[in-house]
């Protein structure tokens, strides 16, 4: 059971790179912004967060990453010193021409962005939502070419689907 909670980590980590990649098809030379860098909400605690994968490869393909979280980045300086990454004081500096936004962890505070403004700030408006924290009308209205990450799917016939490894564009 554990040994396939880690294989869906590890997957959901690759799609959000994948993602990137079909909404920019070049990752060098984009900034992307990551919301969240704690492995949950409420804490610091940086173990194992996706955050910080994702960050390395961005970086290793070429990407500027800029992060916010409004806990865990003292944590993360302290631990990753030498992790070249820029640490924004807010989401919306986060978004400041950025070519992507990734949402990692869900905090609370981020349901209440305003989604239209970091649309506003952004070079390119693509969010790939980790965490399905957005709901994906609300996004898309806003401007956003929107992709949620293992949103269950309602087919036709009414029935709820949520295959291993589903993402919603």
């Amino acid at each position: 059971m554990l040994e396939a909670a880690l294989e869906i980590n590890n997957f959901q980590r690759q799609v959000v790179i994948q993602k990137l990649q079909e909404k920019l098809f070049i990752i060098k030379g984009r900034t992307i912004g990551l919301l969240g860098l704690a492995f949950k909400p409420n804490t610091d605690d940086l173990r194992d967060a996706p955050s910080l994968q994702i960050a390395e490869r961005l970086l290793q393909l070429g990407a500027r990453v800029r992060v916010y979280d409004p806990i865990a980045m003292s944590a993360c300086k302290e631990q990753n010193p030498d992790l070249k990454i820029t640490y924004c004081g807010d989401p919306l500096s986060v978004a400041d021409r950025a070519d992507a936004l990734v949402l990692v962890t869900e905090w609370p505070e981020f349901r209440s962005l305003p989604l239209a403004a970091l649309v506003q700030r952004m070079s390119h408006a693509v969010m790939i939502d980790g965490r399905n924290l957005f709901s994906p009308e609300e996004a898309r209205k806003a401007g956003f070419d929107y992709t949620g990450i293992g949103r269950a799917i309602q087919r036709s016939n009414g029935v709820l689907e949520r295959p291993e490894h589903v993402t919603n564009t």
